[in-house]
């Protein structure tokens, strides 16, 4: 865990957003936390991801999503790098 988020302020975002119990109230805490740029780049970040996992080509990523091969790039090194969110994320959703 990368020590410079680990914060009492993250700490905090991270409880209220662990509070949200549905959808709806998502779209109204994020709606009133994020730009909508921002929450539409985080989106896209996922469904990046997503596609990644599915073996796509950054091609077809960034045709499907207009992602630039950076973002394509920089979420790949995540996926390959990182903490594993996205691996345990994508498991939780997909055994829905």
């Amino acid at each position: 865990m990368n020590k410079k988020i680990k914060t009492e302020a993250v700490d905090r975002l991270f409880d209220a957003i662990l509070s949200l119990e549905n959808k709806e109230e998502c779209y109204s805490f994020f709606e009133d936390l994020c730009t909508v740029n921002e929450l539409l780049s985080l989106s896209q970040r996922f469904e990046v991801a997503a596609m990644l996992k599915n073996r796509n080509t950054y091609l077809e990523i960034a045709e499907k999503t207009g992602a630039s091969t950076a973002t394509i790039s920089r979420v790949n090194r995540s996926l390959n790098y990182g903490n594993d969110g996205y691996d345990l994320v994508f498991a939780r959703i997909n055994n829905q």
